[in-house]
């Protein structure tokens, strides 16, 4: 039965959430906040990932001769991107159920030559990736994570800013006394790129000959706790994110506020509803990509031939005759939802929502029927059809949803993976929780939302 009223305003799903329920709910978030913590870079997501999927029976394509229904598989691509299937009842040609996602976030890059000295302080330039507000990154405490190859191509993995134990590292900001010009300019112009840079030290070596006295000792604190010197840090992926833990918000903690809720909301439950799934109707793909917040270009990114290969992968070794027309038929044929989050109706903001077209916390997992920018740039719109199918699925199955668009049409807007995916000739719609200061440095979704997002993504995959 819909839980939704018949002129489509969407119910609050905690409303009509039994305490039994609330408890699985809970229970859910309270294993996807520690998921969120542990796992701040794409690289420990796909890492974290990997082990999730082998403990529930998952096993890597490479060791399949040939599939059959039934069969739990992935695929990693570069540490930095996954594909796992579990083969369906229904020939492969059937098409495939795909709940894409990404697991990159916004944050700050080291730049390839980062350390460098000034004010009697040691410190690492920055550049930021995807969109992100420059003012909210100063002043709080931030760590390093990611790995650094050395020139042997040995790996040195770093990890500072987590524990009790760690330093953590910031980003300085002019105090009010001095800060009258800074106060005069546009919020996007008061911190600058080229500011962002993190003190990482101030205890200078101790020598008279050595000119860089505070960078040379931060140089001698790598070599001697890491073994690692400053030409190593050219081949690095070394990323700045918040030391934050992902912690209950809210006196009720119907709440969660967490960095990277965008996207590894919809990662972490899309994770979860391929390995709770044993035989499906079609062929159960979860796609989880790299760099949406930055166009989704590169080798892990959606625009990559990373997940056509594998399709093609997959009918390989599905098929005792292999042959093109099979792949793009398994295309055309498949079935998308494109996780992603979606913009929830802020009080504080209330001009850029367009309130009867505007997602809010704890009305369920949202519907896009499309994204984009003013008159619809850069989207990937979902037929009237496969929208009134999606809906009768979650009406069906006790999924709480909600629709939305992106705010107001001239206030701005925003792309995902579906457009890439929708490229092959497949229906695809957007299809997330709500997430409050989308972008922040720390963002809050309702768990209720991240349930019935898990529940949304179990039944589309299981089910349909």
């Amino acid at each position: 039965m819909s839980k939704n009223e018949k002129d489509f305003q969407a119910k609050n799903a905690w409303l009509e959430t039994t305490d039994a329920e609330r408890k699985e709910v809970f229970n859910f978030n309270s294993n996807y906040a520690q998921f969120l913590t542990n796992n701040k870079t794409e690289r420990e997501f796909a890492r974290a990932s990997v082990v999730e999927l082998e403990k529930a029976g998952f096993k890597p394509i490479s060791d399949y001769d040939k599939l059959a229904t039934g069969d739990k598989v992935y695929t990693i691509n570069r540490n930095r991107a996954i594909l796992a299937a579990v083969i369906g009842k229904r020939d492969l040609a059937d098409g495939l159920k795909i709940v894409g996602a990404h697991i990159d976030s916004p944050r700050l890059d080291l730049k390839p030559n980062p350390l460098y000295e000034d004010g009697d302080l040691a410190l690492f330039k920055t550049h930021y990736y995807g969109g992100v507000k420059k003012y909210q990154w100063v002043t709080m405490p931030l760590a390093i994570h990611g790995l650094v190859i050395k020139e042997d191509g040995s790996k040195v993995e770093i990890k500072i800013g987590e524990k009790a134990e760690d330093p953590i590292f910031f980003i300085s900001d002019v105090l009010p006394h001095l800060g009258k010009d800074q106060m005069k300019k546009k919020m996007s112009e008061g911190i600058t790129g080229e500011q962002l840079n993190i003190v990482i030290g101030s205890i200078p070596v101790d020598g008279e000959d050595v000119k860089e006295k505070f960078k040379s000792a931060i140089l001698d604190h790598l070599e001697r706790e890491y073994d690692i010197n400053g030409e190593d840090l050219i081949s690095a992926d070394l990323q700045v994110v918040p030391a934050f833990a992902a912690l209950d918000a809210g006196l009720d903690r119907s709440l969660l506020a967490g960095y990277g809720h965008d996207d590894r909301v919809c990662s972490y439950t899309a994770l979860q509803a391929i390995i709770d799934i044993n035989e499906p109707e079609y062929t159960a793909v979860t796609l989880l990509v790299d760099k949406e917040e930055v166009g989704s270009m590169g080798n892990t990114g959606m625009q990559s031939h990373f997940f056509e290969d594998q399709v093609a992968n997959l009918v390989d070794l599905y098929y005792d005759d292999y042959s093109e027309f099979l792949v793009r038929r398994v295309l055309q044929n498949s079935r998308v939802l494109s996780g992603d989050v979606s913009a929830a109706f802020d009080p504080n903001y209330p001009d850029v929502y367009a309130k009867h077209n505007s997602a809010y916390l704890g009305k369920g997992i949202v519907l896009n029927k499309y994204t984009g920018a003013r008159g619809k740039a850069g989207s990937s719109e979902a037929s009237a059809e496969f929208m009134g199918e999606i809906r009768g699925l979650f009406n069906k199955a006790g999924v709480f949803w909600q629709t939305a668009e992106l705010g107001k049409v001239d206030k701005g807007g925003g792309g995902t993976i579906a457009q890439f995916l929708a490229n092959y000739n497949m229906d695809v719609v957007d299809c997330g929780p709500a997430v409050l200061s989308m972008h922040a440095p720390y963002e809050v979704v309702s768990k209720v939302d991240v349930y019935h997002t898990y529940l949304g993504y179990s039944v589309f995959l299981e089910k349909m």
